[in-house]
């Protein structure tokens, strides 16, 4: 790619981020293709901006993924249990990360596996990295829009009462299912994506993976079974990917701008990992709330 190209690419990156998603839940796979726009990588013209798998390839999560807990079952009652011990963590650093991780339409999503990866990820430093895990995050969002379309659940602040880290966008969910977790599957199936890109990091890349789901119980809008299924469907999502070939050369495009980053000495904001990592600390074990 042409240094000249690198502006146009990464604003382009950054616009389909922002066009794949709204602020609190996934986009429908109808709206994201209406947003999807041709583009120029290098000179050349490239597929439209979209995910990789088609309707037919997508995983159908409703065939293997269980109902949401009954009343009165146990499930339930473990929900309920992490929910309200998740609720202590509000006003604190640990809330305030929550908070940065539910920004799933900007850059700031992408930006919130820099530490893990030790490179930064974002439209700029990395673009085909960037564009690499907007497509994948379209695919996983549309295996989600599905089985949340199938089952209907209340999110954890409609029950309880109480606040969320996302206030002005709470009309917004409620308006979705709570289950599964859209952006647990979207953190996992980029963990598991990273973690391949970058072997060496694959432990502290999986565990922000894992933060990034458990972040929606700090948040009060999901439940942990929400969570937890969210990464089953994303883990499906991304091994129906790498039989798709487009996939795979990009994700070995990614993993050469990932070394050449590398090479070239950036690194992410180290004020910043600190305090990410301090967060995590103060709320208990690294990659856990209270209760898990």
């Amino acid at each position: 790619m042409t240094t000249k190209c690198l502006p146009f690419f990464a604003a382009t990156v950054f616009l389909i981020i922002l066009l794949l998603c709204g602020m609190a839940d996934c986009a429908s796979p109808e709206r994201a293709q209406r947003g999807a726009t041709p583009s120029a990588v290098g000179g050349s013209s490239a597929a439209r901006l979209s995910g990789y798998l088609s309707e037919e390839t997508l995983p159908k999560g409703p065939a293997f993924m269980p109902a949401p807990p009954r009343a009165g079952s146990t499930a339930l009652a473990l929900d309920e249990e992490i929910s309200r011990e998740a609720l202590g963590l509000q006003g604190t650093t640990r809330w305030k990360v929550a908070a940065e991780d539910a920004e799933i339409s900007s850059p700031k999503a992408l930006d919130s596996f820099s530490c893990a990866l030790n490179v930064p990820v974002n439209p700029q430093d990395t673009p085909r990295l960037s564009l690499l895990l907007a497509r994948t995050l379209m695919d996983v969002s549309r295996a989600v829009r599905v089985v949340k379309n199938h089952y209907h659940r209340l999110r954890p602040y409609v029950v309880n009462k109480k606040p969320t880290c996302t206030p002005e966008y709470q009309s917004q969910m409620e308006r979705s299912s709570s289950y599964p977790s859209s952006h647990s599957a979207i953190g996992w199936a980029w963990a598991l994506i990273l973690s391949e890109i970058a072997p060496e990091r694959a432990t502290a890349i999986l565990a922000r993976g894992r933060d990034f789901g458990q972040s929606r119980i700090v948040c009060n809008v999901h439940w942990n079974s929400d969570v937890v299924e969210g990464r089953v469907l994303a883990a499906g999502t991304v091994a129906r990917l790498h039989a798709d070939q487009a996939f795979r050369a990009d994700l070995e495009g990614a993993r050469a701008e990932v070394a050449a980053a590398r090479a070239r000495g950036l690194k992410p904001a180290a004020a910043r990992c600190s305090e990410e990592a301090a967060a995590f600390v103060a709320a208990g074990t690294r990659g856990e709330t209270p209760g898990l």
